[in-house]
């Protein structure tokens, strides 16, 4: 009934002995709650957005569904343990090319201990967190069915300058990249930008979308949280954007989440360059007929 992701870019997972997530046939993702305090507030935050009025249908749309919680096997074989019931965010996708993106230049929340701030300073510091707002955390990039799947390891590209992660969302969303490809190199040439990113239900669009959102939303702060960014080449597998992991979400306490924010108008900036650069693309230009879905200026 249950088995390992095919899929899972970034997080723990289960293997080694390592207790992970699950997944079911019926499209239910199954995630271990953390024994410590991050488990109940994951499952907290959940209960909190559920039963929040004012959060519209279209933001709780990039949440992952919440089933509840359910006692199930853990993959470790340790037995029963508690998992949330989330949402299988990929399970209607054939062959998904997917990036998860940590958001904010601060991954640590303010209630937490010295000793994890120091941590996560220490890797928002040596990653790009904190230069650009954001950093990549794993993600995987269909190339063909012989070929599988670009899947780099994520310390190749953590701690990499800005032009190497535009690089790397340059990559996603190109046609002509090789499994064995370095993060680094100028092999792509964009050619799925304009759908994948542009378009006025493409990721740019989404992203924009959520800006609004997080431009007025006084109910939450997100820290660690990631944008999970997914596409498909099969027909009629539209491009799509979930906010994932809520295990170091805070109260508010009424002032505006300019942490996350601020991350989201960084990446809503790389992703916008792509779409306008003409340059963007060595082996094959990008469109540059999509001005209508540029991100702000006044976010770059």
């Amino acid at each position: 009934m249950f088995k390992i992701p095919d899929h899972q870019v970034a997080g723990h997972q289960a293997s080694n002995g390592m207790m992970g997530p699950v997944v079911d046939d019926s499209g239910l993702f199954f995630k271990p709650l953390q024994k410590d305090e991050r488990g109940s507030k994951e499952v907290a935050f959940y209960e909190s957005l559920a039963s929040n009025i004012e959060v519209p249908d279209k933001i709780r749309a990039y949440f992952p569904t919440f089933h509840g919680t359910q006692l199930i096997p853990a993959s470790d074989g340790s037995g029963l343990h508690p998992h949330l019931v989330l949402q299988d965010l990929v399970s209607s996708y054939k062959n998904p090319s997917i990036m998860d993106i940590k958001i904010g230049s601060r991954t640590w929340y303010p209630q937490a201990s010295e000793e994890y701030i120091q941590r996560c300073f220490k890797k928002d510091k040596e990653t790009s967190s904190l230069a650009l707002g954001f950093r990549l955390s794993g993600l995987q990039v269909h190339v063909s069915k012989e070929a599988g799947y670009w899947k780099p390891d994520r310390k190749c590209f953590q701690n990499s300058s800005a032009e190497i992660v535009q690089n790397v969302l340059k990559k996603f969303a190109s046609s002509n990249i090789s499994a064995d490809s370095d993060a680094g190199d100028l092999d792509f040439d964009c050619a799925f930008a304009p759908s994948v990113y542009g378009g006025s239900n493409g990721i740019l669009a989404q992203l924009l979308e959520l800006k609004s959102w997080f431009e007025d939303q006084k109910f939450y702060h997100f820290y660690s949280c990631s944008v999970l960014m997914v596409w498909d080449k099969e027909p009629n597998a539209a491009a799509a954007i979930k906010l994932v992991d809520f295990a170091h979400v805070v109260d508010s306490k009424g002032a505006i989440d300019h942490n996350f924010l601020g991350g989201l108008c960084s990446l809503i900036k790389f992703i916008s360059e792509i779409l306008t650069d003409h340059h963007a693309c060595p082996n094959k230009p990008c469109s540059d007929s999509n001005s209508n879905c540029n991100g702000d200026s006044s976010d770059r």
